[in-house]
Protein backbone atom coordinates (compact mmCIF):
# COMPACT_ATOMS: atom_id res chain seq x y z
CA UNK A 1 0.00 0.00 0.00
CA UNK A 2 1.41 3.19 -0.69
CA UNK A 3 0.70 6.66 1.41
CA UNK A 4 -2.00 8.19 -0.23
CA UNK A 5 -4.54 5.17 0.07
CA UNK A 6 -3.66 4.00 -3.26
CA UNK A 7 -1.95 0.36 -4.12
CA UNK A 8 1.41 0.34 -5.82
CA UNK A 9 -0.33 0.23 -9.36
CA UNK A 10 -2.36 3.51 -8.23
CA UNK A 11 -6.08 1.35 -8.29
CA UNK A 12 -7.84 1.81 -4.80
CA UNK A 13 -7.29 -0.80 -2.47
CA UNK A 14 -9.47 -3.56 -1.88
CA UNK A 15 -11.05 -3.87 1.42
CA UNK A 16 -10.21 -7.06 3.37
CA UNK A 17 -13.06 -7.38 5.76
CA UNK A 18 -16.83 -6.15 4.92
CA UNK A 19 -17.73 -2.28 5.08
CA UNK A 20 -21.58 -2.80 5.81
CA UNK A 21 -24.38 -0.61 4.44
CA UNK A 22 -26.46 1.05 7.49
CA UNK A 23 -29.02 -1.58 9.01
CA UNK A 24 -32.47 -1.03 7.70
CA UNK A 25 -35.69 -2.28 8.98
CA UNK A 26 -37.74 -4.64 7.14
CA UNK A 27 -41.62 -4.61 8.65
CA UNK A 28 -42.89 -7.71 6.96
CA UNK A 29 -41.57 -10.74 4.87
CA UNK A 30 -43.29 -8.81 1.90
CA UNK A 31 -40.53 -6.04 2.21
CA UNK A 32 -37.93 -7.74 3.11
CA UNK A 33 -38.89 -10.02 -1.02
CA UNK A 34 -38.90 -6.20 -2.19
CA UNK A 35 -35.56 -5.32 -0.31
CA UNK A 36 -34.03 -8.64 -2.29
CA UNK A 37 -35.79 -7.47 -5.63
CA UNK A 38 -33.63 -4.07 -5.27
CA UNK A 39 -30.78 -6.26 -4.38
CA UNK A 40 -31.33 -7.96 -7.70
CA UNK A 41 -30.43 -4.80 -9.83
CA UNK A 42 -27.11 -4.85 -8.31
CA UNK A 43 -25.59 -8.63 -8.63
CA UNK A 44 -23.99 -9.44 -11.49
CA UNK A 45 -23.04 -13.40 -12.53
CA UNK A 46 -20.03 -14.61 -11.07
CA UNK A 47 -21.57 -12.78 -7.80
CA UNK A 48 -21.49 -14.76 -4.26
CA UNK A 49 -24.27 -13.76 -1.49
CA UNK A 50 -24.37 -15.46 1.74
CA UNK A 51 -27.20 -15.30 3.79
CA UNK A 52 -26.80 -14.91 7.35
CA UNK A 53 -29.26 -15.31 10.43
CA UNK A 54 -31.36 -17.62 13.00
CA UNK A 55 -34.04 -19.99 11.66
CA UNK A 56 -37.27 -18.11 10.65
CA UNK A 57 -35.16 -14.76 9.93
CA UNK A 58 -36.16 -14.24 6.30
CA UNK A 59 -33.16 -15.65 4.32
CA UNK A 60 -35.66 -18.32 2.12
CA UNK A 61 -37.73 -14.91 1.54
CA UNK A 62 -34.91 -13.02 0.83
CA UNK A 63 -34.04 -15.52 -1.83
CA UNK A 64 -37.45 -15.78 -3.25
CA UNK A 65 -37.29 -11.86 -3.66
CA UNK A 66 -34.46 -11.63 -5.49
CA UNK A 67 -34.77 -14.85 -7.72
CA UNK A 68 -38.24 -13.60 -8.76
CA UNK A 69 -36.51 -9.81 -9.66
CA UNK A 70 -34.10 -12.12 -11.51
CA UNK A 71 -36.23 -13.72 -13.84
CA UNK A 72 -37.05 -17.34 -11.73
CA UNK A 73 -40.73 -18.23 -12.77
CA UNK A 74 -40.86 -20.99 -10.54
CA UNK A 75 -41.19 -21.25 -6.94
CA UNK A 76 -38.31 -20.87 -4.58
CA UNK A 77 -37.88 -23.09 -1.29
CA UNK A 78 -35.02 -23.18 0.81
CA UNK A 79 -33.22 -26.31 -0.57
CA UNK A 80 -32.71 -27.55 3.17
CA UNK A 81 -32.50 -31.35 2.42
CA UNK A 82 -31.43 -30.81 -1.01
CA UNK A 83 -28.34 -28.63 -0.48
CA UNK A 84 -28.52 -27.25 -3.10
CA UNK A 85 -30.88 -26.15 -6.18
CA UNK A 86 -30.24 -24.47 -9.36
CA UNK A 87 -32.78 -22.07 -11.19
CA UNK A 88 -32.81 -20.52 -14.15
CA UNK A 89 -32.98 -16.78 -14.35
CA UNK A 90 -33.11 -15.02 -17.63
CA UNK A 91 -29.30 -14.97 -19.16
CA UNK A 92 -27.55 -16.14 -15.62
CA UNK A 93 -28.24 -19.18 -13.41
CA UNK A 94 -28.91 -19.04 -9.50
CA UNK A 95 -27.79 -21.51 -7.86
CA UNK A 96 -29.71 -21.52 -3.90
CA UNK A 97 -27.73 -23.68 -1.21
CA UNK A 98 -28.48 -24.40 2.06
CA UNK A 99 -26.12 -25.84 4.14
CA UNK A 100 -27.75 -25.85 7.92
CA UNK A 101 -27.50 -29.71 7.75
CA UNK A 102 -24.09 -30.06 7.16
CA UNK A 103 -21.69 -31.14 9.88
CA UNK A 104 -18.65 -30.04 8.80
CA UNK A 105 -16.53 -28.16 6.23
CA UNK A 106 -15.23 -31.79 4.22
CA UNK A 107 -19.15 -32.17 3.67
CA UNK A 108 -19.51 -27.92 2.18
CA UNK A 109 -15.99 -29.27 -0.22
CA UNK A 110 -18.04 -32.56 -1.43
CA UNK A 111 -20.21 -30.08 -3.20
CA UNK A 112 -17.70 -28.65 -5.14
CA UNK A 113 -19.35 -25.29 -4.85
CA UNK A 114 -16.07 -23.77 -6.46
CA UNK A 115 -17.18 -24.88 -9.86
CA UNK A 116 -20.91 -22.87 -9.39
CA UNK A 117 -19.03 -19.83 -8.85
CA UNK A 118 -18.82 -18.89 -12.80
CA UNK A 119 -19.73 -16.01 -14.63
CA UNK A 120 -23.12 -17.11 -15.74
CA UNK A 121 -24.71 -17.04 -12.41
CA UNK A 122 -25.36 -16.12 -9.29
CA UNK A 123 -24.83 -18.40 -5.80
CA UNK A 124 -26.84 -17.81 -2.68
CA UNK A 125 -25.60 -19.88 0.28
CA UNK A 126 -28.13 -19.95 3.63
CA UNK A 127 -25.99 -20.04 6.87
CA UNK A 128 -23.56 -19.09 4.40
CA UNK A 129 -21.33 -17.86 7.76
CA UNK A 130 -20.68 -21.80 8.44
CA UNK A 131 -18.85 -22.47 5.39
CA UNK A 132 -17.81 -18.91 5.23
CA UNK A 133 -13.78 -19.94 5.68
CA UNK A 134 -13.96 -21.87 2.25
CA UNK A 135 -15.31 -19.31 0.04
CA UNK A 136 -13.97 -16.02 -1.67
CA UNK A 137 -13.95 -13.09 0.53
CA UNK A 138 -15.34 -11.44 -2.48
CA UNK A 139 -18.90 -11.21 -1.37
CA UNK A 140 -21.76 -9.68 -0.37
CA UNK A 141 -23.10 -11.11 3.19
CA UNK A 142 -26.84 -10.42 4.09
CA UNK A 143 -27.79 -10.19 8.09
CA UNK A 144 -31.11 -11.04 8.88
CA UNK A 145 -31.98 -10.38 12.76
CA UNK A 146 -34.77 -10.16 14.73
CA UNK A 147 -35.71 -6.93 15.91
CA UNK A 148 -36.33 -5.83 19.29
CA UNK A 149 -38.63 -7.94 21.27
CA UNK A 150 -41.53 -4.71 21.85
CA UNK A 151 -41.85 -4.90 17.89
CA UNK A 152 -44.29 -6.85 15.37
CA UNK A 153 -42.69 -10.10 15.10
CA UNK A 154 -42.79 -9.71 11.36
CA UNK A 155 -40.20 -6.75 12.03
CA UNK A 156 -36.69 -7.67 10.79
CA UNK A 157 -33.34 -5.95 10.97
CA UNK A 158 -31.46 -6.23 7.67
CA UNK A 159 -27.77 -5.37 7.05
CA UNK A 160 -26.12 -5.89 3.88
CA UNK A 161 -21.88 -6.06 3.77
CA UNK A 162 -20.47 -6.58 0.50
CA UNK A 163 -16.68 -6.83 0.52
CA UNK A 164 -13.73 -7.27 -2.18
CA UNK A 165 -12.85 -5.64 -5.32
CA UNK A 166 -16.01 -7.10 -7.52
CA UNK A 167 -18.80 -5.20 -4.84
CA UNK A 168 -16.53 -2.25 -3.71
CA UNK A 169 -17.07 -1.32 -7.42
CA UNK A 170 -20.96 -1.31 -6.81
CA UNK A 171 -21.26 0.03 -3.16
CA UNK A 172 -22.68 3.16 -4.40
CA UNK A 173 -24.90 1.24 -6.45
CA UNK A 174 -26.33 -0.72 -3.56
CA UNK A 175 -26.29 1.75 -1.09
CA UNK A 176 -28.80 3.72 -4.09
CA UNK A 177 -31.24 0.51 -4.41
CA UNK A 178 -31.10 0.11 -0.67
CA UNK A 179 -32.09 3.87 -0.23
CA UNK A 180 -35.13 3.48 -3.40
CA UNK A 181 -36.64 0.55 -1.66
CA UNK A 182 -36.84 2.64 1.52
CA UNK A 183 -38.71 5.34 -0.05
CA UNK A 184 -40.52 2.61 -2.44
CA UNK A 185 -42.01 1.08 -0.02
CA UNK A 186 -42.90 3.93 2.38
CA UNK A 187 -44.55 5.41 -0.67
CA UNK A 188 -46.37 1.97 -1.30
CA UNK A 189 -47.92 2.25 2.32
CA UNK A 190 -44.93 0.45 4.55
CA UNK A 191 -42.79 1.63 7.00
CA UNK A 192 -39.06 0.91 7.10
Amino acid sequence: MCPGGTGSDGTAPVRSLPVPVPVVRSPSVDATRALAAAVARVVRGGDLVLLVGDLGAGKTAFVQGLAAALGVIEPVTSPTFTLVRTYEAGALLLHHLDVYRLDHLGEFDDLAVGELLDDDAVTVIEWGDAVASRLPTDRLEVRLSYAAPEDDDAVRLIQLAPSGRRWAARESALAEAVTLWGLQWAEDGGEC
